[in-house]
């Protein structure tokens, strides 16, 4: 597609030796000098058909449609999966409504929070399967589903369970009761962690969920039916509908659902605003993002690297937070593209499944046509590209890690979510400088800023327009601190105190 930037093999000092020896040449520690290393699937069961799992058991859809789910690392298909239609989304919010009026509005917050101390155990339990099957439908590297995705799944679920019996005292002056009934719609970047994240705050808050999984990616959600059961959840307390994107809107649509969380791209969220417009619904938007991640010249360099292939790299670049714009002061922009290009040519693309890999695989073929369609743009604007040299599988959807150089603001590598591993570069003089051009784009999700200076921290993530500004690192989460954006990125929090908001009705005490 494009030619390659030049190389730059690692520095590796010889080792000291006898005096007069002749230093031998330094080990290879490239990606190639790894032996495989396959975690095995044999503890994932995959059906060859599911449906629906409403009322606390597994039905059939009504539609009778089905559809497929592909493994993106070998596009082999894994299983089908019904498609929900408006009599089965119908069902789902009937069933969650008699559960919500029933018995689990009225349930005390200690009874409750055993219910969601039990997922979380039942979660932290059957952990490798979970991470398993995340990678094979995903195509995300198993050290990502294994090490981040599941624990932090379940770390949601311990910390809400913590709220549940608390919530009258979280907000001073308020007493703080339940919704009803939300319908909540996940993307297909970390399937199982959506799901724990929206659904572990709404069930401790006292509602009940009509839950919809992405297309690209339904099974760890319907794994987790298995878990909800164990558990012995009430029937209709969780009701997860399958299906396509007329799935999503049948559920944000339904009168019956009283309020909506969504985590998706920002056309389909503004698409749910409009419908949800005048309805007196509550909604919760957690859209796109094009963060900036900001280098200054004090900043310890390699670690700045590290944080730099973390913030981009991370789940192939497919993550809303990402830092897909890299601002460095020009003092120090040769020596940090020097450093990273070093690192990206160690950088593992390859089988998701193997545990040395770094980079899987592109979620589906209409994500890796977006990717390339956007790099190739990249480089028709006059951006300077580099890849390292690396053979990526015959088999399925893989991109490799990519670098831009020379980028101005109006490109569209630097202005558009490309939602893959491509880094755009611009330099910066001055702190005024580098927060204009981080807050020129229509987003605020996220932003990061590596200096030694504390007071520079401070002065900056005041002056960003973000939801979320990391300080020396990326891409770190915790069930305690709230999540979310500004403008096109949505609005609403998710996760911490702030996050529980979203979920409850509050009402004032002697007032």
């Amino acid at each position: 597609m494009s030619e390659t930037g030049e190389h730059l093999p690692a520095s590796i000092p010889p080792s000291a030796g006898v005096a007069g020896a002749v230093a031998a040449d330094p080990p290879d520690f490239g990606p190639e000098s790894y032996a495989p290393a396959p975690e095995s699937t044999d503890l994932v069961q995959v059906a060859d058909e599911y449906g629906l799992f409403i009322g606390g058991e597994m039905v059939p859809a009504q539609s009778d449609r089905m559809a497929p789910t592909v493994n993106p690392a070998t596009g082999e298909t894994l299983a089908t999966f019904s498609v929900g239609g408006p009599t089965d989304v119908d069902r789902a919010v009937l069933a969650a409504r008699e559960a919500y009026e029933s018995h689990w509005r009225d349930m005390s917050g200690s009874v409750r929070a055993r219910y969601l101390y039990r997922i979380a155990r039942l979660l932290a339990e059957r952990s490798r399967e979970f991470a398993v099957l995340e990678t094979l439908d995903g195509g995300k590297p198993i050290k990502e589903s294994r090490d981040v995705d599941i624990p932090l799944a379940a770390a949601h679920f311990f910390h809400h369970a913590g709220w549940a019996d608390k919530l009258d005292y979280a907000f001073a002056g308020a007493s703080a009761g339940p919704l009803g009934v939300v319908g909540q719609v996940i993307p297909w970047n970390f399937p199982l962690l959506m799901a724990a994240w929206k659904l572990a705050p709404a069930l401790a808050a006292g509602n009940t969920v009509v839950l919809k999984p992405a297309e690209t990616t339904p099974l760890t959600a319907l794994l987790l039916t298995e878990v909800l059961q164990d558990a012995d959840l009430p029937p209709g307390v969780v009701n997860i509908v399958t299906g396509d994107g007329a799935t999503g809107a049948a559920t944000v649509a339904h009168p019956g659902i009283d309020k909506v969380a969504f985590t998706g791209s920002t056309a389909v969220g503004k698409e749910i605003q409009r419908t949800l417009a005048g309805t007196g619904r509550r909604l919760t938007l957690e859209l796109g993002g094009k963060a900036a991640n900001i280098i200054f010249e004090d900043a310890a360099l390699d670690q700045v690297t590290e944080g730099i292939v973390g913030g981009i790299y991370f789940n192939q670049g497919q993550v809303c937070c990402a830092g897909s714009r890299l601002l460095v002061q020009e003092s120090v922009a040769d020596v940090v593209i020097t450093k990273l290009r070093r690192r990206m040519d160690t950088l593992l693309v390859g089988d998701p499944l193997d545990k040395n890999t770094d980079i899987g695989a592109i979620n589906s073929a209409a994500q890796l046509h977006r990717i390339s369609e956007l790099v190739s743009s990249g480089v028709e604007q006059g951006a300077e590209l580099y890849q390292p040299s690396c053979a990526l599988p015959e088999r399925g959807w893989f991109f490799p890690p990519t670098l831009f150089c020379d980028v101005s603001p109006s490109h569209r590598i630097a202005r558009e979510e490309i939602f893959g591993p491509v880094l755009s570069v611009l330099a910066f003089r001055t702190a005024t400088e580098a927060v204009e051009k981080a807050n020129n784009t229509p987003y605020g999700l996220s932003a990061g800023i590596w200096t030694e200076k504390g007071s520079r921290i401070l002065q900056m993530a005041e002056r960003m327009q973000a939801g979320v500004v990391w300080a020396n690192t990326f891409n770190r989460f915790d069930p305690a601190s709230p999540f979310g954006g500004y403008r096109e990125s949505g609005f609403g929090r998710e996760g911490g105190r702030q996050g529980l908001l979203g979920y409850l009705e509050l009402q004032g005490i002697g007032r």
